[in-house]
């Protein structure tokens, strides 16, 4: 774990880079983490990572691709579009939530 200084904000990260703490999230650490992945956040961005905050603090865990185009109304293909290659994985690091366990 390490602590870094994002957007003017303390943040801790794990090994991986995610955060460590969701609470510790902002919009402007979202606009920074997502800047590092080469990511310049659209309204379309904006919409994924906030069903996704929102669905983690209902449901206690990061939401998976299934579920955001289920629940969150993002189609599997629109999250590899919005968040290249990775997109689970893109979005939970951007959204300063856990990684997810699964990805589908």
């Amino acid at each position: 774990m390490s602590d870094v200084l994002v957007a003017g904000t303390q943040i801790t990260l794990d090994d991986e880079g995610f955060l460590t703490d969701p609470s510790e999230w902002s919009p402007d650490v979202a606009s920074e983490l997502a800047a590092n992945i080469g990511l310049e956040l659209s309204d379309e961005h904006w919409a994924a990572i906030n069903f996704a905050r929102t669905d983690f603090e209902e449901n206690g865990e990061t939401p998976t691709l299934r579920r955001m185009a289920q629940a969150g109304g993002v189609s599997t293909k629109e999250m590899f579009r919005l968040f290249p290659k990775k997109p689970a994985k893109k979005m939970a690091y951007v959204a300063g939530l856990p990684k997810p366990v699964g990805c589908v």
